[in-house]
């Protein structure tokens, strides 16, 4: 097939070329000169794990608000190979997964678009592509972390309590990651490293590799650093889903011959497109870091640091289901109304059983077919660049400032999905009773025969997501008295939003194949197949995407192939956000007690315009609005040292998050994706989230490398947002039927309608607990053993309302976990060094209300809690030599999300697994 998304040369900056040659010159200076090098600032000493947590729990302690660190255990070696589950080692911090990979995280059940994430002290935002059943291309605040190998990092820190110099924007923590830097070293410093990964479900082996130079010369006073990851990824993802649950009159009812009558009840629900799924994930990844550091004297420093980044990807998706179930009548009239398409009221249930209103099991007649081939090539390029400053002018007057920027470009240019039709088929039947993740499917057809298949459906979305910073700040830091400093500065933000989607104009009009008919060859099929999980069936047949491409030229942008922009599936949103902090830090004595912290206020000015398009009197026309929204945040920081080695912390702010970007456009968004047929519209005029936060926390760092701490926490959520779901007819919204033009969608099929609505929000109060400690204290090689332990409880109560904006139910917030815990037991000796880790999150809600009929008052959907354990062991040959091996997911925890209401109980939803994964590396320091 015709790959539509060519590669791109990685662009080699000016700045990498002045980071090559200043390492080529520092490193012969080096060898020619006997001079002893200056003593350098900041440098980072970590050898292995044990001094990786040591430096974690200083970082810490040293901040005046509930911190929490994850410190590379050695130069360019990070503790895991994905940030995100690097984090989730974090208390509070839970991840969701892509492929069996760290995407997002959620820091005290508050989820991805609660949390904001800086880099290099400045906001940066990066999203990928993901399949439908994932949530599709992010188009929200959530930071996807596997854009980026951890590779390139060398210090991530959470932010869990507010500080006025802190900019505003997260409910949940602010996130810092940080790239190396060459004064962060002793000197001439080299690492590469390089691993062989072993996906079990894919059985496919792939390369990852990395490499970090850096130097400083001229005395001391310059230095330069290159780093570079690069990594290969498949990966293999295979399970079941159902396309939610549906009541029977639900897409005008199963036919009224149906003999199984108790199963056109109203509260009855059957599964809206059972089928089994297949994903094939191939990535490749490539990162890049540079910086320049520059102190020309004591008292001024200024560096350049870049980052590039770039995730190219290709997933295909082979499907077989019933359609029947999730689709109306043919809406077409004349001669091109098809009766044969007519879906469920043309569906007789001929028998079933029904178990707690659930139809588990069900013999039909009259069902249409459908096999679906899915082709994607998306890509997503990060870039920042971000000049800093720090001049002293006297001993207690310091400056700072940065001016930066930094782009994320999602291309998603090839989004091709092939569509074959069988119709009218006798002796169909679906069964789960047994294990309702892998039902019993009987197609009453063989499903690898490839004939009397019809070419349905080709649909071509290509689509792009950009994310825009412009970043400039400055900020003074003055010392007025040996116990108090004062703090302040002012920021200028400018971020930009942008999505756009084309499409065919008809995606249902497919030309003939041969002899007139639409009836696809044999030669135009290809067989799928279950590899990983066994399933009933485990083959099926799929259109020969790539044969049919070529055939029909489906790429050549003309004729009934051309596509163009999709009005009402593309948007933006402009936000200018201005501050202006002031900070007071102090540290003073009450009595024999000492205390720190600190106090001050933020205030920040919001101009927001968005744009998309609205529909005005059945009239889709293009629709700009502007708003703009003050903020001022006070915030307070206290720590007591009852004794050396006890601390007491206290906090309390003000703090706001931003509504998320697809909530703001002024218009609606029309989607059709198989059986799942949406229409959300927007509201510009949102206001933010708001809360109250007020923390407590106990830590006795009782021995070196060791703590013990409890941590209580509180947010009353003052405002919200909520999205309102409602099934019904697209013909009940008043929307032009032009919307659904090429979608092959019916005007009389149900479509989920979602609007986003200000509400009250709610309480959400928790407690952390921590203990970290090595065994020093055991005998003999005993004492190289650790242990790091964290539980994490999460209580909430939200107000959730229906899609006319009652209310419905008080339930968890969604994305939160009640339960999470890890457990890390390491071992550092001489030679040898290893840990063993297990992370757990509880069941928690993606969904409430839920969305069927049904489900929309008392009902949600959720996802099965995980414990997932990974382990590596190291040899350490030499001082400059190390080998490893290392196990990820060694227990095949899968991704298992259902659906829930009190008359039926848990239904399934969507489930899939993706196989352990191992690798074995080798690492060599000079």
């Amino acid at each position: 097939m015709h790959s539509r998304n060519h590669a791109k040369k990685t662009p080699v900056t000016l700045l990498a070329m002045a980071v090559s040659l200043a390492l080529s010159a520092g490193a012969a200076a080096q060898q020619q000169s006997e001079a002893p090098s200056a003593t350098n600032l900041d440098t980072v000493n970590v050898t292995g794990y044990r001094a990786s947590v040591e430096k974690a729990l200083d970082i810490k302690r040293g901040e005046a608000g509930v911190v929490d660190a994850i410190v590379a255990e050695d130069v360019g070696k990070f503790p895991d190979l994905n940030l995100a589950e690097s984090l989730q080692r974090i208390p509070g911090v839970v991840i969701t997964r892509e492929a069996g990979e760290g995407r997002n995280i959620s820091v005290r059940g508050l989820g991805p678009d609660f949390t904001r994430v800086r880099i290099n002290g400045m906001e940066a935002l990066t999203t990928v592509g993901a399949g439908d059943q994932s949530g599709g291309t992010n188009r929200g605040r959530g930071f996807d972390f596997n854009v980026f190998a951890s590779d390139l990092f060398s210090q991530m820190v959470v932010r869990k309590t507010a500080s006025a110099d802190v900019e505003e924007g997260s409910l949940g923590a602010t996130v810092d990651l940080r790239t190396a830097r060459p004064f962060d070293y002793d000197g001439f410093t080299f690492v590469a490293s390089g691993q062989a990964s072993y996906n079990q479900m894919a059985e496919k082996a792939d390369p990852r590799l990395a490499a970090l130079i850096s130097n400083t010369f001229a005395d001391g006073t310059f230095g330069a650093l290159l780093s570079v990851a690069y990594s290969e990824r498949q990966a293999l993802e295979e399970g079941s889903n159902t396309g939610r649950w549906a009541n029977g009159p639900s897409n005008g009812g199963f036919s009224a011959a149906s003999p199984f009558t108790a199963a056109r009840s109203a509260d009855v629900y059957h599964p809206r497109f059972p089928r089994y799924v297949q994903m094939e994930h191939q990535q490749k990844r490539l990162g890049v870091t540079g910086s320049l550091q520059w102190k020309p004297s004591d008292r001024t420093e200024i560096s350049l640091d870049t980052l590039y980044s770039k995730i190219d990807a290709t997933r295909d998706e082979h499907y077989i289901e019933a359609i029947s179930f999730s689709r109306n009548r043919d809406s077409a009239t004349g001669a091109n109304r098809r009766p044969d398409r007519d879906g469920k009221p043309e569906t007789i249930v001929r028998n079933g059983e029904i178990r707690n209103n659930a139809l588990l099991y069900g013999e039909f007649d009259n069902v249409d077919l459908r096999t679906e081939n899915r082709h994607d090539e998306w890509n997503t390029e990060f870039k920042q660049v971000s000049l800093n400053f720090d001049h002293r002018f006297t001993d207690d007057f310091q400056m700072t400032g940065k001016v930066g920027i930094s782009r994320s470009a999602h291309e998603n240019p090839v989004q091709t999905t092939i569509i074959m039709d069988k119709y009218d088929v006798d002796g169909y039947s679906y069964d789960y009773r047994g294990n309702s993740r892998a039902p019993i499917i009987n197609y009453g057809i063989d499903p690898t025969n490839p004939n009397g298949w019809e070419l349905a459906e080709i649909r071509l979305r290509p689509q792009y997501v950009d994310n825009d910073f412009d970043t400039a700040e400055v900020n003074f830091n003055w010392n007025l008295s040996p116990g108090f400093r004062l703090k302040g500065g002012v920021l200028a933000k400018d971020y930009t939003f942008s999505t756009l989607e084309l499409r065919r104009t008809s995606e249902g009009a497919v030309p003939v194949i041969a002899n007139g008919s639409r009836i696809v060859p044999a030669d135009l099929t290809s067989q799928a197949g279950l590899k990983g999980i066994n399933g009933s069936p485990s083959n099926w047949v799929v259109p020969n995407l790539g044969a049919i491409a070529d055939l029909l030229d489906i790429y050549s942008n003309s004729g009934t192939f051309a596509v163009a922009p999709r009005a009402n599936n593309s948007r933006s949103v402009e936000e200018k956000d201005r501050g202006v902090w002031l900070m007071g830090e102090f540290s003073t004595d009450l009595g024999a007690i000492p205390l720190s912290g600190n106090f001050g206020v933020r205030y920040v000015q919001t101009e927001q315009t968005s744009s998309g398009a609205a529909t005005v009197g059945g009239v889709l026309v293009d629709a700009t609005t502007n708003r703009k929204y003050n903020d001022t945040l006070p915030s307070f920081n206290l720590v007591a040292e009852i004794t050396p080695d006890f601390l007491i912390r206290l906090g309390a702010a003000k703090v706001m998050s931003r509504p998320g970007l697809g909530n703001l456009t002024p218009g609606v968004t029309v989607a059709v994706a198989g059986g799942a047929r949406t229409v959300a519209g927007g509201n510009p005029n949102l206001d933010p989230f708001r809360a109250t936060n007020l923390d407590m926390s106990f830590e006795w760092y009782f021995a070196e490398g060791a703590m013990a701490g409890i941590g209580l926490f509180y947010k009353d959520i003052d405002s919200f947002v909520q999205t309102t779901r409602e099934v019904r007819p697209y013909s009940s919204s008043g929307l032009p039927a032009s919307l659904l033009d090429g979608t092959g969608a019916s005007v009389n099929d149900d479509f989920t309608f979602s609007i986003p609505l200000n509400t009250p929000g709610g309480e959400l109060y928790g407690v952390e607990a921590n203990y970290t400690q090595p065994f020093t204290f055991l005998p003999g090689k005993w004492s190289n053993l650790g242990v790091q332990l964290n539980y994490t409880w999460v209580d909430t109560s939200i107000q959730y309302v229906n899609g006319a904006g009652a209310a419905v139910m008080k339930n968890q917030l969604t994305g939160t976990s009640k339960n999470a815990w890890n457990a890390t037991l390491f071992y550092e000796g001489d030679a040898w060094s290893g840990r063993v880790s297990a992370t757990n999150r509880s069941d928690y809600l993606t969904q409430a209300p839920g969305q069927e009929t049904g489900f929309n008052l008392d009902g949600y959907h959720g996802m099965t809690g995980t414990t997932v354990l990974d382990a590596s062991i190291r040899y350490r040959i030499s001082d400059q030599l190390e080998l490893s091996l290392e196990g990820i997911n060694l227990t095949n925890e899968a991704s298992d999300e259902w659906v829930y209401s009190p008359t039926t109980g848990q239904l399934p939803l969507q489930y899939t697994e993706t196989g352990r994964q191992f690798l074995l590396g080798v690492r060599y320091k000079f």
